[in-house]
């Protein structure tokens, strides 16, 4: 079973970690687009924490005004109070200010819920529209990427790191900014009650900030890896879903489970340490958020027995709640520091593969469909006539020409590698003339798959030149060059859908009377018409319910759909036996007619009937010829063809 890919074969491509502060400021521009109900959401957050003040503002007016004039307590200190007018009347007020207080209360959880409401739609929309993005961007992004991330690890870009995300939208920044008014709020209306116990509550706060700094500083840096290691943990897990098969064949259950339990621990290492440090703050700052309680109550006390610096027993239990309620905020914050740190490891993860740079098109000559005059002139043409031309502006003079598409390709001393320190293809020279079968021979990472790659612009070559119809390949728009060629792959891959719509891939507008040419050309039509439902019938996991050779006679419909100029073949008929193989040889030949055709094939007896062979060796071509003048030079392909079918 294959390890998880490496970087280091590609090159390092590593996104480097911006600022969380930056991150934070990213985050927030997805926003933008939702002023509106982010300004009705922040005017019911202040509008709550206000009614939450108020609330705990009027416990001292009720309890100088009322409950202590009604308790006969000092009357001579409260002559503006109740007492004179009667415990019932008194009763009667007090239930009337406590009414007005729990109202006051209900207002606050009303905003509460619609702010609540608002942040929720809020967050949905703006994880649609990242999501959106990302898989926008891996459509724009260079194979390259691909070859060097796992399937796994992306797919974790989507999943766990867009949750995290989703809670640092939904409920960490609505709590930072409810929290950071509640201590405002809280810190003025302290002041108006006693500026002395509010100092006393300001200097415990100053050494819980400094605390909780010091550890969210040891947190942060290990939710960061966590979030690294949760990817490649999930990397592994489908590289090994993957091969199963193969782990159950060579019976590897127990390295695989040893591997994957090397895995499992980094990621408990991290994040054991991870949660060690956010877990911890917590109990830490409640601890001093009692102290500061305790030291409030006490002076408070001493200060309201001696009616000093204005204090009073109302304005004691005021203050007291406020204090109590002062920390709170405080240390919620800080254990959202767990939450927040995950959150923006998480973003920078997605922002690495939106600042991935995509794949680079300076193309601006274009296939399109022509006619052919009587006098040799090509014009182009809406209608599909089977003529293909290269639409060439010249931006020198303004002109436009059109070149017929004859399906020629040339190969001019091309050197290429995947890393600049390792050439994988040195000195490549050859030409495809209209209408040949060029076949790829040699023995596994000779650099056969690399040549297909470089036709279709995969990757750029390092040096040489590589021309299609006599046009650089680099002047040709990518989906243009794409779009003339059709691939059929060794490993091939069904989308969950009816068999017409896996062949239906190939061309999307394809009606279903060429579907059903496509797959009797192919000779997939008996096996289709005997499935449940025909063309109709549904495949899913990528085809499990088909064999592997119907599979591939699917893949080879879906390119016959597509009717292109050129077709690379790169081991089309690995996977299908050799009766089907005979089955379909008539179709490929009247799909390979008039096309130009690169075959790639360890099977021999595959290409013994192409026009040239080529034979390459450590990414060098050291034989080419067809099949009769390689054999008669009994040099490798003699070798190859007389010693074993199968290069492997």
């Amino acid at each position: 079973m294959a390890k998880m890919k490496s970087n280091a074969h590609f090159g390092d491509n590593r996104y480097k970690a911006k600022s969380p502060v930056a991150t934070f400021k990213r985050i927030l521009g997805y926003l933008k687009d939702y002023k509106l109900q982010m300004v009705v959401s922040m005017f019911c957050i202040v509008a709550n924490v206000v009614c939450n003040l108020a609330g705990t503002f009027m416990i001292s007016i009720i309890t100088n005004n009322y409950i202590l004039p009604l308790s006969g307590f000092d009357p001579v200190k409260y002559p503006e109070s109740l007492a004179t007018l009667g415990s019932l009347h008194g009763l009667a007020a007090l239930g009337g200010i406590v009414a007005i207080m729990a109202s006051v209360y209900v207002v606050g959880a009303l905003l509460h819920y619609v702010y609540n409401f608002l942040i929720v739609r809020i967050t949905s929309k703006v994880l649609q529209a990242v999501r959106d993005e990302m898989f926008e961007k891996m459509q724009a992004l260079p194979i390259r990427y691909f070859d060097s991330h796992t399937h796994g690890d992306i797919m974790s870009l989507f999943t766990n790191d867009t949750d995290t995300l989703r809670e640092l939208l939904s409920n960490g920044i609505p709590n930072i900014i409810t929290n950071v008014l509640t201590i405002v709020g809280m810190f003025i209306m302290m002041m108006v009650l006693s500026p002395l116990l509010t100092l006393i509550s300001v200097v415990i706060l100053v050494v819980m900030l400094f605390i909780a700094k010091y550890i969210a500083g040891k947190s942060g840096k290990h939710f960061v890896r966590q979030q690294r290691k949760i990817g490649e943990l999930n990397g592994y897990i489908e590289e090994h879903l993957d091969g199963l098969k193969v782990v159950k064949v060579f019976c590897h259950e127990d390295a695989e489970k040893a591997d994957f339990d090397r895995h499992n621990g980094e990621l408990r290492q991290t994040s054991c340490k991870a949660h060690t440090y956010a877990n911890i703050l917590m109990p830490v700052m409640g601890n001093m958020s009692y102290l500061s309680y305790a030291a409030t109550a006490i002076v408070g006390t001493i200060m309201a027995i001696n009616t000093f610096g204005g204090m009073n027993w109302g304005n004691l239990v005021s203050f007291m709640q406020f204090s109590r309620q002062f920390s709170n905020p405080i240390a919620q914050m800080a254990q959202m520091v767990n939450g927040i740190l995950m959150s923006l490891a998480g973003a920078e993860r997605i922002f690495e593969l939106l600042d991935q740079q995509p794949e680079t098109d300076d193309g601006y000559v274009t296939l399109v469909n022509a006619e052919e005059l009587a006098d040799g002139t090509i014009r182009e043409t809406e209608q599909y006539t089977g003529v293909w031309a290269w639409k060439h502006f010249h931006k020198a003079d303004g002109t436009t020409t059109y070149t017929k598409w004859t399906g020629k390709v040339e190969f001019e001393d091309v050197t290429f590698g995947y890393v600049p320190e390792k050439t994988v293809l040195s000195h490549i020279t050859m030409t495809a003339f209209p209408g040949q079968k060029v076949a790829l021979v040699g023995s596994t990472g000779a650099g056969k798959t690399t040549i297909t790659n470089l036709i279709n612009r995969f990757y750029d070559i390092n040096d040489g030149k590589i021309r299609y119809d006599n046009i650089n390949i680099t002047k040709i728009n990518k989906a243009d060059l794409r779009h003339s060629m059709a691939m059929v792959l060794q490993d091939t891959h069904l989308f969950t859908g009816t068999v017409a719509d896996n062949i239906r891939f190939g061309k999307l507008d394809a009606t279903d009377e060429e579907v059903v040419a496509a797959a009797k050309l192919a000779n997939a039509d008996y096996f289709i018409s005997h499935l449940p439902n025909g063309y109709d019938t549904m495949l899913t996991g990528d085809g499990e319910n088909l064999s592997q050779g119907q599979r591939q006679l699917l893949a080879i419909a879906r390119a016959a759909v597509a009717n292109p100029p050129v077709l690379i073949l790169d081991e089309a008929t690995s996977s299908i036996d050799t009766r089907t193989e005979k089955l379909i040889e008539k179709g490929m030949d009247s799909l390979m007619q008039g096309r130009t055709v690169f075959v790639i094939a360890h099977r021999l007896s595959t290409v013994r009937n192409a026009d040239m062979i080529l034979v390459l060796e450590h990414g060098q071509i050291i034989e080419r010829g067809n099949h009769d003048q390689l054999i008669a030079k009994r040099g490798r392909y003699y070798q190859l063809y007389t010693g074993a079918f199968e290069l492997d």
